[in-house]
């Protein structure tokens, strides 16, 4: 069972890939526990989006892969970028401006440590 891992995904979540990226770089690498009180702690607006993902794979690993919860680790995330929301917003003298309304798609992985 050294090879399991518990994955989560979080798919079109209206927040920019580069906001995500700056908080997923705090918890990777990490114990889930000291994961989840830095992602309480923070003050991102991708930190509510990543605990209920956190909670979620840590689910997933002791649900389905029958994990030891207190032993598990951020072993790999990341962020992509999903599909653009393009909207208008009026400007002077009739001309229009683009507003790109950001999406991203979060992947987590868990693993169990070595001990």
């Amino acid at each position: 069972m050294e090879s399991a891992e518990a994955k989560a995904y979080l798919k079109y979540v209206r927040i920019s890939p580069r906001k995500v990226k700056i908080v997923l770089d705090l918890i990777r690498n990490k114990p889930v526990d000291y994961a989840m009180a830095v992602l309480k702690h923070t003050p991102k607006a991708a930190c509510e989006h990543l605990e209920k993902l956190l909670k979620s794979a840590m689910a997933n690993a002791e649900n389905n892969h029958n994990m030891d919860v207190s032993k598990l680790y951020v072993a790999h995330c990341s962020v992509s970028q999903g599909p653009i929301l393009k909207r208008m917003r009026p400007r002077a003298q009739g001309r229009g401006f683009r507003i790109d309304k950001k999406t991203s798609h979060i992947s987590l992985v868990l693993k169990e440590t070595k001990d």
